[in-house]
């Protein structure tokens, strides 16, 4: 028995070390799990076939797809640059505003984008020249962007609670709320931590250079449309006048005429996005449809269940139990993204946090929380090496920024984790 549970557990491992994509990493393994189990080909192909078809059939899943359009309709119309320009104008007045201003549009624009690589892509390339001519050292800079990329993933719409909440079956629409108040919270931190830092070393970012305000009035008009179409989008969430996948049609179809209306997207760059977006939900659909089949293994071996009966059989304090799963959240990724860390995780360790009495919405944005610090962490760092990467960044320097950064995800992360209401208090209004 010990070798049908840990042999394709190893599989796993090794497969992906050897540098197979994790979609098709957890396939296989899962595939060798369940013929292992069930000592039958022909019954393992039939459990591949059931499992295939029941994790695309779902209706919820339309949702991604419509999200990430809306991104990358939101990208190809300058929104990103727009919001950026604007709130730069406006925070002109104060030491380290254009850090500041980078944080809120890095923000802003996760709220678009919904996951944390293609913000700090996307923000990287816009923010972090602009930065450097304005003298801002590439510490501060690329931290900013490394760190305010994170929020995407907790301020909706955000894909990888989307995804939560179907592999848990939690609702979507209160996963989605309750990342609202931990992002402006998370944000909140950042944007002390980073006036802080410019307050203690002054040379890390220029002396003032306000801009006018006629400059600053000029600045508002692109990006009006923008904040209407969040503003928008959040209501709509937060009413349940809308499912999440009309909401998400809604904010793509926005994105898309704002763009046209502002002449910033034309007819090539709208196909241009789509398939992005549909080379993006290919690739997110292929993940989960992996992960369906190594979470098949999972349950025909009863892992899950074994593991809380020997939890609660040792009586140990839940909080204990909690602090443990989150520091090997926080270790393990360190070395994968958040989507393909919640799809190997989550049969294991969502029944034992249930059986511990938490709830699983609070689950869902602790999971956030600490995908998010592994993204900026070393010695891998997903977003780490992307900002770097966009923004022509050295990898040290950009560690060293989110090294003093990172005080303020550790600080939120406290926070929701003592006072759970932070992430409940929006859901329990609904």
């Amino acid at each position: 028995m010990d070798l049908l549970i840990f042999s394709p557990v190893i599989l796993l491992i090794v497969l992906m070390l050897i540098g197979v994509p994790i979609a098709f990493s957890l396939a296989l393994a899962g595939f060798a799990g369940i013929w292992m189990f069930l000592g039958d080909w022909g019954r393992a192909i039939t459990v591949l076939g059931t499992s295939t078809y029941s994790t695309i059939a779902d209706y919820n899943l339309s949702t991604i797809p419509l999200f990430i359009l809306m991104a990358f309709f939101a990208s190809g119309g300058n929104l990103a640059s727009n919001l950026f320009k604007a709130i730069s104008a406006w925070s002109s007045n104060v030491r380290g505003g254009t850090a500041v201003a980078s944080t809120i549009a890095t923000g802003v624009f996760g709220a678009m984008s919904g996951t944390t690589t293609a913000t700090a892509s996307v923000m990287s390339e816009i923010s972090i020249p602009e930065m450097r001519k304005l003298g801002y050292k590439d510490e501060l800079s690329s931290g900013v962007v490394a760190l305010g990329a994170t929020m995407a993933i907790l301020i909706p719409p955000s894909v990888p609670l989307v995804i939560y909440g179907l592999m848990t079956e939690t609702s979507i629409g209160a996963l989605l709320l309750a990342g609202v108040l931990p992002g402006i919270l998370l944000g909140f931190c950042l944007l002390i931590t980073i006036l802080a830092w410019v307050k203690f070393d002054p040379s890390i970012a220029p002396n003032l250079r306000p801009a006018t305000w006629k400059e600053k009035r000029e600045s508002l008009v692109p990006v009006l449309p923008a904040v209407v179409m969040l503003g928008t989008v959040i209501l709509l969430l937060y009413s349940g006048f809308a499912t999440p996948t009309e909401i998400g049609a809604i904010g793509a179809c926005a994105a898309g005429l704002i763009g046209f209306g502002m002449r910033a997207l034309n007819l090539s760059g709208s196909l241009n996005a789509i398939v992005k977006a549909l080379r993006s939900s290919a690739m997110i659909f292929l993940i989960l449809l992996g992960a369906s089949i190594f979470g098949y293994f999972v349950t025909f071996t009863q892992i899950p269940q074994h593991a809380s009966e020997w939890i609660i059989s040792m009586d140990l304090n839940r909080w204990l139990v909690v602090v443990v799963i989150i520091v090997l959240y926080f270790l393990l990724s360190m070395f994968m993204d958040e989507m393909p860390l919640m799809l190997i995780s989550l049969p294991i360790t969502f029944p034992i946090i249930i059986s511990l009495g938490f709830d699983p919405v609070w689950f869902g944005v602790m999971n956030m929380l600490m995908a998010a610090m592994g993204q900026v962490f070393p010695p891998v760092g997903i977003s780490a090496f992307v900002v770097a990467a966009s923004g022509r960044v050295d990898l040290l320097k950009v560690y060293k920024g989110c090294g003093v950064l990172l005080i303020a995800l550790v600080l939120t992360t406290i926070l929701v984790m003592i006072f759970p209401s932070i992430a409940l208090f929006l859901p329990g209004l609904r």
